[in-house]
Formats: structure tokens, sequence, C-alpha cells
């Protein structure tokens, strides 16, 4: 059976507070989708990693679960506060799901953002780009959403990211945003179930442009 590991790392820093209640509702509808790909597409098994991140703590709220034993979020697993620690929750989770995987599996990183890398003490940036270059030649796909005051090309770039989106950080745009994000993780699961690879740097390929908030 092919496995699709859905591994998330969500911003949790104070100035996400502006669009909580979005984030929260946004991500819940993630893991719907995640579900819901479970029951289109049986011959592949999907299990999520959820971290959520900021100055205090990196917390895993889901750690490699099947999609069907998630559970709603509350506003208890999400509650803005803190700085940036950006290198260090994207290596904690790559480095920890690569253990947990083989060369066979699918895995799809969706990191979300308002902020830049600030205060991480464990990785820093060629560390980080370094890491998903040799994860992308194993079957990963990694994506970087973030709100529109920061160069989200150029982070991810930087960090050797092929896919990136930026949004509005506010109401509408973060629900467009993970609107958007949804359709693609739908796409990406039907272009797995087929064994036909998305083409690299093609992720948000849906005229994305109309969906930037």
């Amino acid at each position: 059976m092919k496995r699709v590991f859905n591994l998330i790392i969500v911003d949790e820093s104070g100035s996400m507070c502006v669009i909580e209640k979005q984030a929260l509702m946004g991500l819940n509808e993630t893991i719907e989708t995640v579900k819901k790909m479970q029951g289109l597409h049986k011959d592949m098994e999907q299990r999520v990693t959820l971290i959520t991140f900021d100055s205090s703590h990196k917390r895993y709220v889901f750690d490699n679960v099947p999609a069907r034993a998630t559970h709603k979020l509350t506003n208890k697993d999400y509650r803005p506060g803190g700085a940036t620690p950006l290198y260090d929750a994207i290596g904690m989770g790559i480095s920890k799901l690569n253990a947990q995987t083989t060369a066979d599996d699918h895995v799809l990183v969706t990191i979300i953002t308002d902020g830049e890398e600030n205060c991480s003490e464990e990785y820093n940036l060629p560390m980080i780009k370094t890491l998903i270059e040799k994860l992308k030649k194993q079957n990963w796909t990694f994506t970087l959403i973030g709100t529109d005051n920061l160069d989200v090309e150029g982070m991810a770039g930087a960090m050797a990211i092929d896919n990136h989106l930026e949004f509005k950080e506010d109401e509408v745009g973060t629900e467009k945003m993970f609107a958007f994000e949804r359709r693609s993780r739908a796409r990406y699961n039907e272009c797995m179930a087929c064994s036909a690879p998305i083409p690299k740097g093609s992720y948000f390929d849906e005229d994305e442009k109309k969906n930037k908030g």
C-alpha cells in the first residue's frame, strides 16, 4: 500500500493572533481534506503530523498518526504568542519524519508562517537547505505559504523550496489561502494515486495569481 505523510508546520508566533480564528478553522478543514483523501483513495494510507511553534515551544499536535485518528482542533491547540524559530521547527519536523519513512513513501510538507526566522538555536539556513535538497530526491514535496508582507518567493528559494504561495493576512485572505491549499492537496493525491508525480514546482498551479488574497 502506498503511504502519504502529511507534515504540516504552522507558525504560532504572536503576530498570528490577527488570523487566529481563521487559521484554526483552516487547519481543521485541511485535516478533513486529508481524511477525505483517505476515503477517496483507499489504496493509499494517509498519515498526519502537525507541529505548531513559537519561541517557547515546538509542539506535536499530531505525531505521525493515521488520518482517521486525528481530531478537531480547538483554541487550546492553537494559541499564538512569542517569536518565530522557523528553521528549528522545520528541521525538527523533517528530521524526525525522515526517520519514520522509507524511500517508497510520499511526503507532503506544508509550512505556514507570517514571519521570518528570528530565534532558532539548533538549525540555520544552510542546514535547512541541505536537508530539503536531499529529501526532494526522495518523493518529498515542500511548500511554503506566507503572508504578503514577506518575500515569500525569496524565502522559499533560499530554502530550496519549489512551491510557494502568499496570502493577505486577514479573514478573507486566510480563508482563500486554505481553500486554495486544499484544492492543491486534492490534486496532489490524485497524482499520487495514478502514480503520476506532479512536475517540480507545480503544486499550486491552478492560476495562482487569482488566489493571492
